[in-house]
């Protein structure tokens, strides 16, 4: 009798479960999983949006994919300067945000305004702040006269010609360089990563910190045997959203390539396998990262 009792309420909580999850069931279902099948389908077929019957497919097996690799001349230049440009970005955007997180989870007076002023970078990062900036002619006056005056001697460009001198650092000192020249877009981008950062140091204990003093762990130590271990989980969901979110970045050269060759020459069959090839290599770099990354990562209850 009790064990009945006891499969009927674990039936009852398993109903009530699936009742509170079907509403995104349904939504992933009809307005993800369909589409997601759909474009798969599109990507080996030639499809006719103008004609009188509305859409037609004539199946034409992996045209679209040779198309891709091997007829279309920017495809896949500009993947390559995309996958360049995510090896760049991401890591300087991980390590940004995660130093923020830890300088802003110190205690210090006005704390909570200066986290409210690195949370900017998510509002500056939206459509409308990115066309003020984008359509400033202000902006785009200054910047053009900053680039025009050539006529004198750049500290900058001096200190980097001696950095890159040497061979066997200059690839580092490049990458570097790179970094510093796009930390305003690091900054922007770094907004939601630097929350998810905060979040992970607020839950580690006082008190773990406070016994490591005792025994005379210093404050190196600390941050490596402690802060970081315990916030090894936060990086690999920073990776993965800042990959994703990098990815999906509208004003890269291979996203407008992709709109252009939908809603400029209505090719929708090579738009979904042009699509469906970024998207299977972006899910392959996340699960061979995932795959590293968790088996350091540092689990805790």
């Amino acid at each position: 009798m009790a064990k009945a009792k006891r499969r009927d309420l674990a039936r009852g909580n398993a109903i009530a479960g699936y009742m509170f999850i079907l509403p995104f069931i349904i939504g992933f279902v009809l307005f993800l999983l369909i589409p997601l099948v759909s474009s798969l389908y599109m990507s080996f077929t030639e499809v006719d949006a103008l004609g009188k019957q509305g859409f037609t497919y004539t199946w034409i097996g992996l045209k679209n994919y040779n198309e891709v690799f091997f007829i279309n001349e920017k495809y896949v230049p500009n993947l390559l300067t995309q996958l360049k440009n995510m090896a760049l970005f991401v890591p300087g955007i991980l390590v940004f945000s995660f130093f923020m997180a830890v300088l802003l989870n110190q205690d210090f007076h006005g704390r909570t305004f200066v986290r409210a002023v690195y949370f900017l970078p998510v509002i500056l990062s939206s459509g409308i702040m990115v066309g003020l900036e984008t359509n400033n002619s202000l902006l785009s006056s200054m910047k053009d006269l900053i680039e025009a005056d050539t006529s004198s001697v750049s500290i900058t460009k001096t200190l980097e010609s001696i950095l890159l001198t040497g061979q066997s650092a200059s690839k580092f000192f490049q990458y570097v360089i790179d970094l510093v020249n796009q930390v305003y877009d690091i900054a922007i981008a770094s907004g939601i990563q630097i929350i998810i950062f905060l979040s992970g140091l607020q839950t580690i204990s006082p008190s773990m910190y406070e016994a490591a003093k005792i025994e005379g762990c210093t404050a190196w130590e600390s941050f490596w045997k402690i802060t970081f271990p315990m916030i090894s989980s936060m990086i690999l969901v920073n990776m993965v959203y800042t990959i994703v979110d990098f990815c999906t970045k509208s004003n890269s050269d291979l996203m407008t390539l992709i709109t252009n060759t939908l809603y400029m020459n209505f090719e929708y069959g090579l738009t979904a396998a042009m699509s469906w090839v970024y998207f299977v290599i972006i899910m392959g770099i996340l699960g061979i990262l995932s795959f590293i990354l968790t088996r350091w990562v540092y689990y805790y209850d």
